[in-house]
Parts: structure tokens; C-alpha cells; sequence
């Protein structure tokens, strides 16, 4: 039985209950907490395990065909992920990353015309689904946890103002671009906040559609426009360069070979005082290759990159790095938020959907709060200018605005 050696190997930290398809239990580990189990109900779920782990145990869960056992999917992958390295990673999946590590170019290949079919495939699900784990404001991108005890309103509120803050929105009136504006959350509360005027682009139709009819009944249609745009597409549409640029939770899906573009971009359309701040999923451990079941089912041509492979191409485009800030654990804090908000509206979500994709999501939700608590995963902010001078020598200025003493909220 080659899947009974290779988890004899790997599972030296807690202990991992396994039924076979023959009815046959087996245990793994220390015998000790924490416990997960894995009931594989076919001779092919077994031999998946085998030889495609990362993609197969997604998709063995979402058809049934491998369940948890006297625990939750959060529990089974949970103790799987703290013994990823523990006993020395899958000899499969091992040849599988090396694999995927050649091929990544080509997976996150992202021209204009596939960007769009990829934001599509996730963003342009039934609206009311978001609805129903995420906060009000439709935030789907990391929140801002100081004490790690706030509800998720309160967090994403935080975050907004945290961007806000190092935006240095000092004055009404300045305009800001959102590269990625999803449900229009961001751009609304720089207007109506801060009386910035913005424009938010977005590839996804559905978000459109509804960051449209938010400015409406916000009245703020005066001072936000929401457009179907590329990012590549910005200089000549805009024709002129704007104050600030803003961008949360879209770089990820931009492609390691379009970075260079991206960032040229953010430069041609920022005045020479302006300023970007960049926000996005990142990894601690270098370059890396994406999960192939995240990639097959939540985020085609997705991936979210080291420090190390972003910062070469802001050197080239000329930009100023003028501030960086990584979050660690405010991403998984957030995604326990989503799965359990998830979990309290399942059968609502099964009413929009079928079992399968509310299988899927849990999966999704659930690796990806444990690829922040027990993997490399972490946030990153970048603040960029075109020039050297363009904001104060010292940061201060960013803890001050946040908690409103000074350049905070502008009064419009």
C-alpha cells in the first residue's frame, strides 16, 4: 500500500485516522492531539492520494468520494498542513511542485482577453453569495485586525482607513484610480470619506453592475465612476494622470510576466507628487507555484507572488518605494470570519448552488486560512511614488491620519 508508507512518513505530529476503501483503519502520527480523520470511500480516491495530492483531495472531497472522519474538513486539512514538512513532504507532490514551478510562466500568462475569462470565472458568480459571508461592504480582501478581538465590519473598516491613511488623502478633491474596485467598496468610502474623486475599473461585469448601483444610491455618482476596463487600457482612457492609485486584492491575478507592465502602468498614470499604495497576498518563502486545485477551480492564472519577484520590477518602472508594511495572521483572522459566515448561511448558498460548490467553497475557505497560519502565506503593502519627495521624511504622518488627529477624515 504506497499511500499507507508515504503518510507512515509524513504524519509525525498528531495523529490522522484513515478508513481505506476495504473498511481497513488505519492510524498515523504520535497518538496523541490533535486528531483528524480521512474516510476514502474508492480504490481511486486512494490511488490519487497517491500520485496528485494537491489537486486530488479537492476534488475527491467536492464529488464524495473522501470525506473527513469524526471531524470537520478545517480539522482534516488543518492537521495534514502541520505535517506537510513534519515528516518530509509528499514524494508525489514534491515532483508535482517542481513541475508546476517550470510551468508557472505559462499558467499565470494573463493577456488582456484571459484576464477577463479568469476574473470571471470567480467574481461573476450569483452577487448574492458574497452577500452571504462577507462583511456589508462587500470587502473580499484582507481586513486589519490591531487586536485580533474586532468583528469583521470593524476590521474591514480598518483596513479602509489604514489605505486611506497611507494615500495621504490631505485635501478634498484629489482624484484616485481603484485597479480592481470588486463591489465598488473602496472607491465609495475614499469619496465619501476622504472627497476624493474616483475611478474604479474592474473585468468583472457583476461587480460593475452592482458598484454602479451603490454610487447611485449613495449619491456619489458625481464623484465615482465605475468602468469595464484592463488595467492596461488606464493611460489611454484616462489621458491625463491622477493624483493617487490605489489597488487591493488585484495584483495577484496580474502574472509574474506582466509585472513589469503593471507597474509601468501605475507610474505613466500617477502625477509626479503622486503616490500608489498596492496591497496584496504574498509569500514569505520565495518564489513559489500556486496549488493546482486553487488553480483549476477558484483562481485561474492566480497567484501571489514573493517580495523578491515584485520588487525588481518596481525598480525598473522607475517608482519609489516609499513604504512597506507586511501583515501576517490579519488574512487568516479574516478568512475565519468568511468560513464561518460560510458555514451559518450554508443552506442558503445550497439554494443558489448544489452541494459540490458548497463543498468546493469550504475547501477553499478552509486552505486557504491554514496557507496564513501554518504555511508562508502573508499580505503585503507597497507605497510607491514617482518621486523622492513626495511624502514626509518620517511615517508618522500615516498613524496620525489613521486615527483621525491629523490629515484624517476630510470634511466635504
Amino acid at each position: 500500500m504506497l499511500l499507507h508508507t508515504i503518510l507512515t512518513r509524513m504524519i509525525q505530529t498528531g495523529t490522522l485516522c484513515v478508513r481505506y476503501p476495504s473498511g481497513r483503519m488505519r492510524e498515523y502520527g504520535s497518538g496523541t492531539e490533535p486528531r483528524a480523520g480521512l474516510w476514502l470511500r474508492t480504490t481511486r480516491a486512494e490511488w490519487r492520494m497517491v500520485t496528485n495530492p494537491g489537486l486530488a483531495l479537492g476534488e475527491l472531497y467536492m464529488d464524495g468520494e473522501a470525506e473527513p472522519l469524526d471531524c470537520s474538513i478545517f480539522e482534516l486539512l488543518d492537521l495534514m498542513a502541520g505535517n506537510l514538512w513534519a515528516g518530509g513532504p509528499h514524494p508525489m507532490e514534491s515532483l508535482n511542485y517542481r513541475l508546476r514551478l517550470l510551468r508557472r510562466h505559462l499558467d499565470q500568462l494573463n493577456p488582456v482577453g484571459r484576464a477577463k475569462r479568469n476574473v470571471a470565472h470567480h467574481y461573476d458568480l450569483n452577487g448574492r453569495l458574497y452577500a452571504l459571508f462577507l462583511d456589508r461592504d462587500r470587502q473580499y480582501s484582507c481586513a486589519y485586525f490591531a487586536t485580533g478581538q474586532e468583528t469583521l465590519e470593524e476590521a474591514q473598516a480598518a483596513k479602509k482607513r489604514h489605505i486611506a491613511a497611507k494615500l495621504r488623502l490631505t485635501e478634498p478633491g484629489l482624484e484616485v484610480v481603484d485597479i480592481g474596485c470588486g463591489w465598488g467598496g473602496m472607491a465609495l468610502t475614499l469619496a465619501r470619506d476622504w472627497g476624493a474623486r474616483v475611478t474604479g475599473i474592474t473585468l468583472s461585469e457583476e461587480q460593475l453592475g452592482v458598484a454602479r448601483q451603490r454610487a447611485e444610491e449613495a449619491g456619489l455618482a458625481d464623484r465615482v465612476r465605475f468602468e469595464l476596463l484592463d488595467y492596461r487600457a488606464l493611460p489611454q482612457f484616462l489621458g491625463r494622470a491622477v493624483d493617487r492609485v490605489v489597488s487591493v486584492g488585484m495584483f495577484e491575478h496580474v502574472g509574474i510576466d506582466h509585472f513589469r507592465g503593471f507597474f509601468r502602468t501605475v507610474k505613466q498614470v500617477l502625477k509626479p507628487d503622486g503616490v500608489a499604495l498596492i496591497h496584496a497576498i504574498g509569500r514569505s518563502s520565495g518564489p513559489g507555484a500556486t496549488n493546482p486545485w486553487l488553480t483549476k477551480y477558484i483562481f485561474p492564472g492566480g497567484y501571489s507572488p514573493a517580495l523578491s519577484e515584485v520588487l525588481p520590477a518596481v525598480e525598473r518602472s522607475g517608482l519609489w518605494v516609499t513604504d512597506i508594511e507586511i501583515l501576517r495572521l490579519h488574512y487568516a483572522e479574516t478568512l475565519r470570519h468568511w468560513r464561518r459566515r460560510f458555514a451559518a448561511n450554508r443552506d442558503a448558498i445550497l439554494s443558489l448552488y448544489d452541494e459540490r460548490f458548497c463543498r468546493m467553497f469550504e475547501f477553499y475557505l478552509a486552505g486557504a486560512e491554514l496557507a496564513f497560519r501554518r504555511s508562508d502565506h502573508m499580505n503585503w503593502q507597497l507605497q510607491l511614488s514617482p518621486s523622492v519627495d513626495a511624502l514626509p521624511m518620517a511615517r508618522d504622518y500615516m498613524v496620525d491620519a489613521e486615527r483621525g488627529s491629523v490629515g484624517g477624515k476630510v470634511s466635504v
